[in-house]
């Protein structure tokens, strides 16, 4: 019988929380309904930034959900960004925590060898922490890209992405096409080399990443997106189809750690 999978999101955090004033987990319920309703058990990560508590979670886990929040430092990615686009950047004082954090969780990730799906920030920590760059401010460096920071309209499908034929996202979805919602204000430049892109806006903006076929790293399961299925899955079928994948192939990763 296949178990429940477990699976370990990353949350964000606040320094000021609703009770007492104290620091705090911060995490959208929507991640935890979609996975519910694919039959997973999200389970969120401790505030740590101890690397043997991450591993024992990690290894604990049969999957592994990073989500969405603000910008990465751009330390991480280019030391030289100009001070103007700098000024643009959205960091709290909890972000460089959150920031090693989940540079851990991605590494026990691939020592371990456990399935992946990284959301909005996920996505751009995960190229970040594979050796690749960010687009620190899109209206700045990007002035002729679509409108991509739509938060009015988070619920809400803005434009279409393009799915490369044979990519996991095109298998998962049923289809090259795919209408997601737009909220980020940073955004995937060079591309790590581990990875290769499969989904794109119609500027060219990278809307999702796998790892390339044949290379030197594996996952069992391993998707990252630019846009928030989360916030789409209860009524489009694509983006619950990205949930229940992941749940599934988490599931049997579950069965073989018994």
């Amino acid at each position: 019988m296949t178990r429940v999978p477990l699976i370990l999101v990353s949350p964000d955090f606040e320094s000021k929380g609703r009770e007492h004033g104290d620091r705090s987990i911060s995490l959208s319920a929507r991640y935890l309904d979609a996975l519910t309703r694919v039959g997973a058990l999200p389970l969120a990560m401790p505030a740590t930034i101890s690397r043997n508590v991450i591993a024992e979670c990690v290894r604990r886990a049969d999957g592994i959900l990073l989500t969405g929040g603000d910008d990465l430092d751009p330390r991480l990615y280019d030391a030289r960004l100009p001070q103007a686009v700098r000024k643009t950047v959205s960091i709290t004082p909890d972000s460089g925590e959150r920031d090693f954090r989940e540079l851990v969780v991605i590494d026990e990730v691939f020592r371990q060898h456990k399935p992946l799906l990284a959301v909005c920030r996920g996505h751009q920590m995960l190229n970040v922490a594979l050796g690749g760059t960010l687009v620190a401010d899109i209206p700045r460096q990007w002035p002729n890209a679509l409108a991509h920071g739509r938060n009015q309209d988070r619920d809400q499908v803005v434009h279409d992405v393009r799915l490369t034929p044979g990519s996991l996202l095109a298998k998962i979805v049923g289809g090259l096409k795919l209408g997601v919602n737009s909220t980020h204000h940073q955004a995937v430049a060079r591309v790590a080399p581990p990875l290769r892109v499969t989904a794109a806006s119609d500027d060219g903006m990278v809307e999702g990443l796998e790892l390339k076929p044949g290379g030197t790293r594996w996952l069992p399961f391993l998707l990252s997106v630019q846009f928030h299925p989360e916030r789409l899955e209860d009524r489009y079928p694509a983006h619950q189809a990205i949930f229940q994948s992941f749940a599934r192939v988490c599931a049997l990763s579950s069965d073989n750690n018994l």
